[in-house]
């Protein structure tokens, strides 16, 4: 890759960065935690497939860092089953 497609992959982070520093000093209600996740999604996004050469690869690599994604949503999901199920006493 070019250096203009590393230079251009920083800028829309740093915009990102931006964004995300902004939205955190305004009062958007229940709107505050989707986007600060989305643009995170985003930045995540960009640095898989630029930083991290997922972009031009083979299929075996898609699979590879789907599989790391499921993995961590499956983690997630037991954690939080735990911390629901528990009866707090108060």
């Amino acid at each position: 890759m070019t250096t203009r497609v590393y230079l251009r992959t920083f800028a829309a982070l740093l915009a990102l960065l931006a964004l995300t520093w902004g939205s955190a000093y305004i009062n958007l209600g229940a709107w505050n935690a989707p986007i600060a996740l989305s643009v995170a999604v985003a930045k995540a996004a960009l640095i898989a497939l630029f930083f991290m050469h997922l972009r031009g690869s083979r299929s075996l690599l898609y699979l590879v860092a789907a599989s790391g994604i499921l993995w961590l949503i499956i983690l997630l999901g037991l954690a939080l089953s735990d911390y629901m199920t528990r009866s707090f006493v108060g």
